[in-house]
């Protein structure tokens, strides 16, 4: 793959770079685009792209010597999205689901960004804040259960903590109009915490250690392999299957589980949590546009 460089097909400094640009259309292939300064821009990126009379998002998928287009032809790159870029793994994915498909690569990365709308800014959201001034108010029950949860000093969401303290919204804001309460505006980035590998889990049988160590031997080997545990229901199959999570996880890379069908999906995420302290991220045909915009981003 060629470098980014900053001179035109007749060697003059143009202080431009060309980049090649992978849009989520099933197209022949990249695009040739050029932006402007000498500052790199890292593969992956999400860029805004002119597209015939239309600006489309696209990624940036390599860096072109153009030698067929003069530089002057080619138009300029409209900004970058403010998103963390594409992961190498998953446009090598891309690329190799197109290859075995035979299927064109922006086809493929547009069911990669299949969240649209998970590229635009994340909208700010409004919580409250405990007032440090004094206020002279009459204290009711379910005020007091509000003021009471609010007393550690941090912000909360007015609706979470409306349902945290078994009141109605209203109460919420009778307490910011009597000053008890100041709104705020929180950040819109959530994060999700991270599993922790090394929460215990149960004592497994010499067997179930056995397969677990062979699962965790092919991960420190970082070679692919397939294993299937061969066991009845309640066998601890599961259980041995976390193992092997657990160890991916303290090689700082991720995992993903598939389940056959989204009722199991409840009993599951139970048991990942009581092993792991937290529950995994979820992504399912139930999902509403609000979940799937905050997990794909």
């Amino acid at each position: 793959m060629a470098e980014p460089h900053t001179t035109s097909t007749t060697g003059k400094k143009t202080g431009m770079q060309i980049i090649q640009v992978l849009i989520p259309l099933p197209l022949a292939g990249v695009y040739d685009y050029k932006a402007p300064g000498d500052v790199k821009i890292p593969l992956g990126t999400f860029v805004y792209v002119p597209l015939g009379k239309r600006i489309v998002v696209g990624v940036v998928w390599g860096f072109s010597n153009n030698g067929i287009v003069s530089e002057e032809r080619l138009k300029l790159v409209d900004g970058t999205v403010d998103v963390q870029p594409l992961p190498d793994s998953v446009r090598r994915f891309v690329n190799w689901v197109a290859d075995y498909t035979f299927s064109p690569p922006g086809a493929v990365l547009r069911m990669v960004m299949c969240v649209p709308k998970a590229l635009e800014p994340p909208k700010s959201r409004v919580g409250v804040s405990l007032s440090t001034e004094p206020t002279d108010f009459l204290m009711t029950p379910a005020r007091k259960r509000v003021l009471d949860l609010m007393k550690g000093g941090c912000p909360r969401v007015a609706g979470e903590l409306a349902q945290e303290a078994g009141v109605s919204t209203g109460v919420i804001r009778g307490l910011c109009d009597l000053g008890a309460l100041n709104k705020v505006e929180l950040s819109p980035d959530v994060h999700f915490p991270s599993p922790d590998p090394d929460c215990p889990g149960p004592k497994l049988s010499e067997l179930q250690q056995f397969a677990a160590d062979k699962l965790i031997g092919g991960i420190r080997d970082k070679k692919f392999s397939v294993t299937l545990l061969d066991g009845v229901t309640g066998s601890g199959k599961t259980e041995v299957y976390f193992e092997a999570v657990a160890e991916t996880l303290r090689h700082g890379r991720q995992v993903l589980v598939l389940l056959p069908e989204i009722a199991l999906s409840a009993q599951w995420l139970t048991r990942f949590e009581s092993r792991f302290g937290v529950a995994p991220v979820e992504w399912h045909s139930d999902l509403g546009q609000a979940d799937r915009r905050h997990r794909w981003r």
